[in-house]
């Protein structure tokens, strides 16, 4: 019998919602088809969903916080429409030339997300993204990876991740694999 993960980490660009690049209104907010129905089957094993999302456009000065909260309060919203929940957010205002380690594929986020989940094992959670960057956290912490990918995944990313994860062609898919407690 399979364990089921302790939780569930997700990307949001490309893996929840379409990657509209430097994402800064709700009015470009589009729901990935099947995503929130995922969500919603994650919830009701009783498994946390934690988003972990990079979002450079803060420190480029394209978008501000203020605007990528609303951002996030207004996915919450429409994933609640259709019966799904997120647990908690985590973000990284950074830019890629900060160095920062809370920036995937660093894993300051993940280990906040443990300290404020204290349920959650590390080693014992899936961590799902479209980019080789969001899954080599759970890589690193020793977790299950999948990569989904999107239009913008580079063809080595997906190689790369063939070789030290797995590749799912959606998110229920890969969801398929680890809720079974079969």
């Amino acid at each position: 019998m399979n364990q089921l993960p302790t939780a569930v980490f997700l990307d949001r660009d490309g893996t929840i919602i379409e990657d509209a690049h430097y994402l800064s209104r709700v009015e470009q907010l589009k729901i990935l088809p099947g995503a929130a129905d995922a969500i919603a089957r994650i919830n009701a094993q009783l498994i946390p969903v934690i988003v972990i999302t990079n979002q450079s456009g803060i420190a480029r000065g394209i978008f501000t916080a203020e605007e990528h909260e609303r951002v996030t309060r207004k996915l919450s919203e429409l994933l609640a429409e259709q019966g799904a929940q997120i647990d908690d957010w985590y973000y990284c205002p950074h830019a890629p030339e900060d160095g920062c380690d809370c920036r995937k594929p660093g894993t300051l986020l993940f280990r906040e997300a443990k300290k404020d989940h204290p349920e959650i094992d590390l080693a014992r959670a899936l961590y799902i993204g479209d980019k080789l960057r969001d899954i080599e956290p759970g890589l690193t912490l020793g977790g299950t990876a999948v990569l989904i990918p999107s239009p913008e995944t580079p063809k080595s990313e997906i190689e790369a991740a063939e070789a030290r994860a797995r590749v799912a062609p959606s998110l229920a898919t890969a969801l398929d694999w680890y809720l079974c407690t079969n």
